[in-house]
């Protein structure tokens, strides 16, 4: 395919980190849709951005649209031409409306009734003709988390549009945004190449940007700013902390990085670490280094946007404000330190968690009060469940001290250090700060027993209660991040803490009922659902069929380890065998005939041969099954069922279940309301869709 590639840059005032991204992530994804749309043929898509600039590159663009040819349904044919075979005016405006002769048109037949067509010829435009609009279209769609208008234009962006640059090949497409119109003039790194930059061609674009001191795919400087902290990190013979989400916010951060390394006071070091890796890389945006021994030294690596002659210069700059946020840290940590975490717990009586479900005093009792029904639930040991009640007690200790106000990310990891110097045990100090997790997708669960058992009930409680107070989430609104606190409960339940839903949501209600007047039963279901919700979502992203998921949890939704096991065996079996698939088109019709209210007991003096084989079947098959499962020995007890495929079969080839007889008629029912429900024990299998 023969084109010219196409370039089009929006420059701007620093945008934030976040926004960059969700640019590329938008413009991925509408740019290929908005070509194919237009018809427009084109190579390679590339989505450039950096603080000052959002680009999108095509190489090989069509100068002009592909034609394109359609069929249009019109009306039916008995009403686009009369009696004598005339075209009506039904026609003449049908085929007005789409530029073709009404000669043209064509009847043709569906679904028994026969309909007028169009073939309507588009022959494609020059592509000068439809990229201005297109590429307005596409700046106006983007949709940004804040954004307002600037100037007395009515656009909306996140920051001040300060150019525009749009070639195909080397002529210029005149887009118009923010009152602006599109040139060939783009503009370098504001400190480094300031000057304006004339671009002969659109594939001159990135090269002439790079000679800027300007790397305009976020891809490059990702590189080109790892490299600098490895290597800076190795010539102080060390490591650096980079995390993800830092080094994401700081590659969107600058246009051209270039990396030194600075030093503080090495008394610095006796805060704890998470202090200092938090005010270093979450307020700063600098990455601490780590030394051989795993323990932090007292550098730093900074990425600036600036010259490397001038780095040594930026370096004191830095070191000065890293100084003063981590006297601050030492000031707060030995502050704290002079009081005890029961002393701080004595605090939260003035802290409200919520206006109706009172302070977080009152939260921490519901809180202490959950762990022992939950650690008699799980059958947890003696020692973790003592750890468990301390903790409960202590856990939101720390959420008044001088640390956790200023750095609030580190409630919990504070309250262990807290712990630790009063003399808590291990195993307490470590259940407070474990308590919080998982705090994100993908974040570690507790590890110790002590640590689940508060994690569990402090997000029920907080489930609840909200649910209580008649806050529930709605649309996407969730300030309490109630859908998070779910799929950590279930992420823990699935994973060695296999609690029971309904006696953990009616003992966290039974305790906020001297808080908040709610209905009991209607608020319990309403938790209920939006818990199974979230079970379901989590089952089906390990790979269980939607089906499968909605067979076990109709049966199986009080315990979502025990759900997760029955749909293992499911799958398993549904995977390697297709009896199942019978057997479900068996037992769907078996339920839709049987009769619960006849009950199961059967007159065998009545019955045929395929019945009483059924039946006997149906005894051992129960038996087994019934054994099986109590041993949560899933995939045999499925096993045992499947052995039923036959003589259901033969039954129903057999017998006619809705005899004229009525007491033959009844016992057959009594019958498949017996192979129901035998069935019915493991899963709903008219679920399943086969």
């Amino acid at each position: 395919m023969s084109g010219r590639d196409l370039i089009y840059e929006i420059g701007t005032e620093e945008l934030p980190s976040s926004a960059v991204y969700s640019a590329i992530e938008q413009l991925q994804v509408s740019v290929p849709k908005a070509l194919d749309d237009t018809r427009l043929g084109y190579g390679e898509i590339a989505v450039l951005a950096t603080p000052r600039r959002i680009a999108v590159l095509v190489s090989e663009l069509a100068d002009s649209q592909a034609d394109a040819v359609t069929v249009a349904k019109g009306p039916a044919a008995k009403a686009a031409f009369d009696a004598e075979g005339k075209p009506t005016q039904a026609a003449m405006g049908f085929a007005r409306g789409k530029g073709v002769a009404v000669e043209s048109l064509e009847v043709r037949e569906e679904n028994g009734a026969s309909y007028v067509y169009a073939t309507v010829e588009t022959i494609g435009g020059p592509a000068a003709n439809v990229l201005p609009e297109l590429l307005a279209r596409l700046t106006e769609n983007l949709d940004w988390a804040k954004s307002q208008r600037w100037g007395s234009g009515t656009a909306r962006f996140p920051r001040p549009v300060r150019w525009l640059l749009a070639l195909h090949g080397a002529d210029i497409v005149p887009v118009e945004f923010a009152g602006l119109t599109a040139g060939r003039v783009t503009f370098g790194h504001r400190f480094l190449a300031p000057g304006e930059i004339a671009i002969g061609d659109a594939g001159e674009y990135s090269d002439a940007l790079r000679g800027a001191f300007v790397a305009v795919d976020h891809n490059e400087r990702a590189r080109m700013l790892r490299e600098g902290i490895e290597a800076a990190a190795h010539s102080y013979n060390g490591t650096a902390v980079v995390p993800d989400k830092t080094f994401a916010e700081v590659v969107n951060l600058v246009e051209w990085p270039t990396v030194g390394v600075g030093t503080f006071d090495e008394q610095f070091l006796e805060v704890p670490r998470e202090m200092l890796e938090y005010a270093m890389g979450g307020h700063q945006r600098y990455f601490p280094l780590q030394r051989d021994d795993g323990m932090l030294d007292n550098r730093f690596i900074v990425a600036h946007n600036g010259a490397a002659d001038r780095t040594e210069q930026i370096i004191r700059g830095h070191e000065r404000v890293i100084r003063a946020r981590l006297a601050d840290a030492a000031f707060f940590y030995k502050e704290d330190l002079a009081t005890t975490l029961e002393e701080w717990a004595g605090k939260l009586g003035s802290v409200v968690f919520q206006a109706k479900l009172g302070t977080v005093a009152e939260k921490v009792a519901r809180i202490e009060q959950l762990v022992v029904s939950l650690g008699q639930m799980l059958g947890t040991s003696a020692d973790q469940a003592a750890f468990g009640q301390r903790a409960a007690h202590l856990c939101k200790a720390d959420l008044v001290t001088n640390a956790v106000v200023e750095f609030t990310d580190l409630q919990g990891v504070m309250g262990r250090y807290y712990a630790l110097a009063g003399g808590e045990e291990a195993g307490v100090a470590l259940a407070i700060e474990e308590h919080y997790r998982p705090r994100f997708a993908g974040d570690q669960l507790p590890t110790s027993e002590a640590g689940r058992l508060v994690s569990i009930a402090d997000k029920t409680d907080t489930i609840c209660g909200i649910f209580a107070a008649g806050k529930a989430p709605k649309g996407s609104a969730d300030p309490f991040a109630l859908r998070r606190h779910a799929i950590g409960i279930l992420q823990m339940a699935l994973d060695g803490s296999p609690v029971k839903l309904d006696a953990l949501i009616g003992e966290a209600l039974s305790s906020l009922a001297s808080h908040v007047v709610f209905d009991v039963d209607e608020t319990g279901a309403a938790i209920k659902e939006f818990l199974l919700t979230r079970l379901q979502t989590i089952l089906r992203d390990r790979g269980h069929a939607y089906d499968t998921v909605d067979a076990i949890l109709a049966v199986s939704a009080d315990d979502p380890a025990d759900a997760l096991a029955r749909c293992e065996a499911l799958t398993l079996l549904r995977a390697s065998s297709d009896d199942m698939e019978d057997l479900s088109v068996a037992y769907t019709r078996a339920k839709n005939l049987a009769k619960p209210e006849l009950g199961v007991v059967l007159d065998r003096a009545v019955m045929a041969a395929e019945e009483l084989a059924l039946a006997d079947a149906l005894d051992a098959s129960e038996k087994m099954a019934t054994e099986l499962m109590a041993q949560h020995a899933y995939s045999a007890a499925l096993e045992s069922l499947v052995a039923l495929r036959g003589p259901i079969d033969a039954f129903f080839d057999a017998v006619l279940v809705m005899d004229p007889d009525v007491k033959l008629r009844d016992n057959r029912l009594r019958l498949l309301n017996r192979f129901v429900s035998v069935f019915g024990g493991f899963a709903d299998f008219s679920k399943l869709s086969g």
